[in-house]
């Protein structure tokens, strides 16, 4: 500790650390080293440099702090309980009530503790993003920081600051190791996000042993060629060392900061200093207890001094506080009426005035061209809606074409350029979504499986993000099986809380926007061709509004003896289908099923209305695998798709190839109708 550390600051520090210690130790589970060893630079960022009022935690001029180590949850949850951080009420206002209370740390890692193994969005006010899968947390950071600069830019009145912030993220070695973590710092790097501070927790240790096992580069010339201003402090203890860095990193411009923490893991724990045992289970009573002596701490468990929560009501709160008056004196009535609609997700009025009714062609058009014209009739008219493709923008229809590219320096452009990094792409999306935009990725529908794990985030933490997927099956023919999508939808659908919407025609798309942009608490998959299909007649077939319940009867048969199921490009086929069985004499529904999410959400009656349980006879036709159908054909139904991987050829010749024909649809129906 340096020497001019004041015996407050130390208790203060010591305090973070037993907390932990005492948390893990009585769930029995957990990681107690990183938060000993970073209670120093917890304190130091609290106390000195983070613009933050526990009373008004949700105030968007925050700055942000991201546990990206979300395996050091304790640390959070000590900071968040020691600072004094209330509760944020059903109604989105700050309560009197402590966002964590001593109790619930005493319940850490228990069922309905807010103090969860890993920190999670929404749990508790002052987490603002939930980590855990490592690299997700400092990605998020970067897409926390292009919001600032975005609304800063475009919606600040006269400079005033209002939407300024920093945002710091802590990381370990396995947030760098892990390859979001260097995409996401490229982007940063190249934008110049000087807005952007992670602190690098590098203390050599992961769950198998030292780091020199698997990764020995060297960081700092790492992120230089990267761009970012790079810092190192030699002593995770050396509060002023600390304090100097952080400053330094709020002058700098042109760059974000990196600075480089040299720290043991499970400092003060005698015997585990520099060992991975401390980092991932308890210490055990006996080293608890001589590390407390060690610290010169009374064994009493969870013990939290009455000087220390002055302390930092005197330090972090009162400069909080100040801060936020400062803020409120000078934010604009105009900027208040966007805060509240960036904050409770709400849209402007007739935000969907513009979307297009595209009329009747049997020409038609790819689902990307109309998703194109679609994302430019709403983009003029939600002024804080941002997105953009993972350098696929051309084949994606996804750049608003009125609208400037966000580059260094021009930040107020709300084309996003993401380069060929799909993952981290997804996490900087979600980072933006949690600073109140509206924010969109693209690419291939294949590249999922790049984008997945962020994905998943985004459901967990119920974030409106949607994404542009275009390519979406064996239709975009000459690429070849690389690139067509053959499991995708079934593992997109997989995705407790993500809604996947595979649209039939124009008209589905349109619809597919409005029920997307207008969803508050979840994430939209729009899964789009790159071949033609025909817009469809309504005055023939139902109106498409009905794929806002996800499914829909879209041509109907008295007495029905058969229904078959689409989605997509295959409802073209369908139809077909269903006009020869009719010319047989059988009578045939077609129900369009653009999204099962949305569809199972519906009311019994209203789904037996276009499944009935009576007509057993079902098949289902999409380009992509079985799974997930049975559900609505049961395991006896007719199901025309793909069970391989695809090829490379014109897309007619492939669909003949693989046998997803009309032809095959009614052989399927009449083989389901005689059994």
């Amino acid at each position: 500790m340096s020497t001019s550390t004041t015996s407050i600051e130390l208790t203060s520090i010591n305090t973070i650390r037993t907390l932990a210690m005492d948390a893990v130790q009585k769930a029995n589970s957990g990681h107690p080293g990183t938060p000993m060893a970073l209670a120093p630079t917890a304190y130091t960022l609290m106390t000195r440099h983070l613009k933050y009022d526990p009373n008004h935690p949700n105030w968007i001029g925050r700055d942000r702090f991201v546990l990206s180590c979300g395996h050091a949850s304790m640390l959070q949850y000590s900071m968040i309980h020691l600072g004094g951080i209330k509760k944020i009420g059903d109604d989105g206002k700050p309560t009197f009530d402590p966002a964590i209370s001593l109790d619930d740390i005493k319940n850490f890692r228990q069922f309905h503790s807010p103090c969860a193994g890993h920190p999670e969005f929404g749990f508790a006010a002052g987490i603002e993003t939930t980590t855990g899968p490592l690299g997700q947390g400092v990605a998020n950071s970067v897409g926390m920081a292009i919001a600032s600069k975005f609304l800063s830019s475009r919606f600040d009145a006269d400079s005033i600051g209002t939407f300024d912030y920093n945002v710091y993220a802590l990381c370990s070695d396995g947030d760098l190791m892990e390859g979001i973590g260097c995409e996401a710092a490229s982007v940063a790097g190249h934008l110049k996000l000087d807005n952007l501070c992670w602190i690098y927790d590098d203390n050599h240790i992961t769950i198998e042993g030292h780091t020199d096992l698997a990764y020995t580069e060297d960081v700092a010339a790492k992120f230089e060629a990267l761009g970012w201003n790079c810092l190192t402090i030699d002593d995770a203890n050396d509060i002023e060392a600390i304090d100097a860095a952080l400053t330094e990193f709020k002058l700098t411009q042109n760059a974000p900061t990196l600075i480089i923490l040299k720290s043991i893991i499970g400092y003060g724990a005698p015997n585990k200093q520099d060992t991975h045992d401390a980092h991932g289970a308890p210490l055990g009573a006996d080293e608890i207890a001589a590390t407390k002596q060690y610290y010169g701490w009374p064994a009493e468990d969870f013990l939290v001094p009455t000087e220390v929560l002055e302390h930092f009501e005197e330090t972090f709160g009162k400069s909080g506080a100040e801060s936020f008056d400062q803020w409120s004196s000078q934010v604009t009535a105009e900027q208040t009426r966007l805060i509240d609609q960036l904050q409770s997700k709400t849209l402007p009025e007739n935000w969907d005035a513009d979307i297009p009714e595209f009329p009747a062609d049997a020409k038609g058009m790819a689902t990307r061209g109309s998703s194109g014209k679609v994302l430019n009739a709403i983009g003029p008219q939600i002024p804080w809606m941002i997105g953009g493709s993972a350098d696929l923008a051309g084949s994606n229809k996804s750049n608003l074409t009125a609208e400037e590219s966000f580059l260094p320096g021009q930040y107020s452009g709300r084309n996003m350029h993401f380069g060929v990094r799909e993952h981290s792409m997804t996490a900087i999306c979600n980072g933006m979504s949690l600073a109140g935009l509206r924010a969109y990725g693209a690419t291939f529908f294949v590249f999922t499986d790049y984008m997945r794990p962020a994905i998943r985030l985004a459901a967990l933490m119920k974030q409106n993000v949607f994404y542009i997927l275009t390519h979406d099956s064996i239709g975009l023919g000459e690429d070849g099986p690389t690139h067509q999508p053959i499991e995708h939808l079934a593992a997109c659908r997989a995705i407790p809380g993500l809604a996947v919407i595979r649209p039939a025609d124009a008209n589905e798309v349109a619809m597919a926007y409005r029920s997307a942009l207008a969803s508050t608490d979840r994430p939209t998959a729009l899964v789009l061709t790159r071949q033609n299909v025909p817009t469809l007649d309504r005055s023939i077939y139902a109106p498409a509004s009905g794929a806002l319940r996800g499914g829909y009867v879209l041509k109907d048969a008295d007495n029905a003896q058969v229904v078959i199921i689409g989605t997509g490009s295959e409802i073209e086929i369908a139809l077909a289908a269903a006009e020869q069985l009719e010319s047989q004499g059988i009578a045939t529904r077609v129900v369009s099923m653009p999204c099962c999410e949305i569809f199972d959400e519906q009311d019994a009656a209203y789904r037996d209305s276009v499944l009935p349980p009576q007509i057993t006879a079902r098949v289902a036709v999409e380009a992509g695998i079985r799974q997930g159908w049975d559900k609505y054909i049961g395991h006896t139904g007719g199901f025309v798709g793909m069970e391989s991987f695809g090829e490379s050829a014109p897309f007619e010749e492939l669909y003949q190839h693989f046998g997803i024909t009309a032809e095959a649809v009614v052989a399927k129906a009449k083989r389901v109708l005689n059994s």
